[in-house]
């Protein structure tokens, strides 16, 4: 990714350039989920995870290292860090789970509550001043998560899967602002993907079932790894720039990119309240930008 996103000429302010940053992480997270769950249909999902997880440590490893690097710094060993990878390993575990065992479109659904962790952490941890106007923004977007849910259906218990991805992966974002400094985006998608591979190997060895792939099951594994980098990559220069409250709404775009790929891969066929509750998390997201 470059350094600055530049539009005819005109700079983007940091807020704009977080955002369109999040938006591009979301586009490949939600493709990267289609390749781990249509994966996960001839592979135990902890090999899945672990084959992921150990290609995108050696490529962003390699990366680093091209760059002078060290692949091993000893920031990962800061509390920050520490606390940066326990919470990927529970988000990836438990989302990868909810990905493959639910429907696409209502993991993704549940998933669009983290910004409102985010935000909360952000004012709660940092100090970080969050304006009306921002926090109204971001509850509409929770009135649009409910909307989609129906808290007053019957809901499966797998539905408690995403919830904690959710928070796992609230939790590596609040931990990636308090990271060291000194430390690249390259050598944070290194650890975070070997983060990935440990919630595999976690898995797969209470689940057990691992074989060899064929040609189909390397071309999906290959794709996840690529766009899960991509996403990855995105995911981090978003974090580090702009703020924290402004920047976050954006993750809601997850949700129509999952949406969309979940209709036309995996026939799933989301109805009028998913739709409305979409345009309130999507819409707030924008709000969220643009007012201070």
């Amino acid at each position: 990714m470059p350094e600055g996103l530049e539009e005819g000429g005109l700079a983007l302010t940091d807020n704009q350039r977080g955002a369109a940053y999040m938006t591009v992480s979301m586009a490949g997270f939600a493709i990267e989920d289609v390749f781990v769950k249509a994966a996960a249909q001839s592979l135990p999902l902890g090999q899945v995870l672990l084959t992921i997880g150990l290609l995108g440590m050696l490529v962003f490893a390699a990366m680093a290292a091209r760059q002078g690097e060290p692949v091993l710094p000893a920031a990962f060993l800061s509390r920050p860090m520490l606390i940066r990878s326990g919470f990927e390993i529970t988000g990836r575990l438990f989302y990868g789970l909810a990905i493959t065992l639910t429907a696409l479109s209502t993991t993704s659904a549940i998933l669009q509550a983290t910004p409102l962790v985010v935000v909360a952490g952000a004012a709660l941890v940092f100090g970080e001043r969050v304006s009306l106007f921002r926090w109204l923004a971001v509850l509409v977007g929770f009135v649009g998560v409910l909307v989609i849910l129906r808290p007053g259906a019957d809901f499966s218990a797998l539905s408690l899967l995403a919830v904690v991805g959710l928070l796992g992966f609230a939790g590596r974002d609040l931990a990636t602002r308090a990271a060291p400094k000194g430390l690249s985006n390259r050598q944070l998608g290194a650890l975070g993907f070997a983060m990935l591979a440990v919630a595999g190997a976690i898995l797969l060895a209470v689940s057990g079932g691992a074989r060899l792939p064929d040609l189909a099951d390397l071309a999906r594994l290959a794709a996840g790894t690529v766009f899960g980098m991509a996403g990855y990559h995105a995911l981090t220069y978003a974090m580090r720039t702009g703020e924290v409250s402004a920047v976050t709404p954006f993750r809601y775009t997850r949700l129509l990119f999952a949406m969309a790929l979940a209709m036309a891969l995996f026939g799933e066929r989301p109805d009028l309240a998913t739709w409305i509750g979409a345009a309130l998390v999507v819409g707030s997201g924008v709000f969220a930008l643009t007012r201070k």
